[in-house]
């Protein structure tokens, strides 16, 4: 299912065009008008819903960084929301996995800022960064495996949620337009049984079948029946 066709069937199932808001701008010299389209506002709002409910394969994203010599910091990619692994590439090739701690740890354990070593360890310091321990001693590759929002099918037309478990993404958005409507509670109510039986078939796949081996961090895992 893509974009227009999810559009389409919302409009129909819901039997409301869900006219557009126009919101306005104002500044000191000029208001401009921004027009924006419910609909829209319920598809991202039912993918937020489905990808924190699930972990799915086109969730997770991988890029390579470097850290610095002296700089116990190490920045997080802009659409970074939770991490898989952090793990440092050295000359030879080889990996070595950092463990993950909180931040006291880093800083008790590693509480001299300018004792340097090859990062064994790191915490979350903030939404923009991790803090390493020891503090590198020098420029190292670093590769993080995480969690993130792929694009939405809004923007993008299709994506592998429309096309593999349109259902779930259907009913997720059915379930935020009869919100906003204000619908009758046993229409809801079956809105709220086909999402749900939607999003279990989808836990199947992505933790379920998806997961069936696991090298080093137990990972939640459905049943697979």
């Amino acid at each position: 299912m893509n974009y227009s066709t999810l559009f389409q069937t919302i409009q129909a199932y819901a039997e409301n065009n869900f006219p557009d808001t126009v919101v306005a701008t104002t500044t000191a010299t000029t208001t401009s008008f921004l027009t924006k389209d419910q609909v829209d506002t319920f598809i991202r709002q039912a993918e937020q819903r489905i990808y924190n409910s699930v972990q799915l394969p086109v969730s997770r994203e991988n890029v390579t960084g470097s850290c610095t010599t002296g700089n116990r910091f190490l920045a997080t990619p802009i659409d970074w929301l939770s991490t898989f692994s952090l793990a440092r590439i050295n000359a030879d090739g080889s990996y070595d996995y950092l463990l993950n701690k909180d931040v006291e740890f880093i800083r008790e354990s590693f509480p001299i800022i300018t004792d340097t070593g090859a990062p064994t360890h790191y915490a979350i310091f903030d939404e923009n960064s991790f803090i390493l321990g020891p503090t590198p001693d020098a420029d190292y590759t670093m590769e993080l495996l995480y969690y993130a929002y792929p694009a939405s099918i809004v923007t993008s037309g299709t994506t592998w949620l429309g096309t593999n478990c349109d259902s779930a993404l259907l009913y997720g958005s059915l379930l935020e337009a009869y919100a906003f409507m204000k619908g009758e509670k046993d229409v809801n109510d079956n809105y709220v049984a086909r999402y749900n039986e939607a999003l279990a078939m989808l836990k199947q796949l992505g933790e379920g079948k998806d997961r069936q081996d696991m090298y080093r961090t137990e990972q939640a895992r459905y049943p697979v029946r």
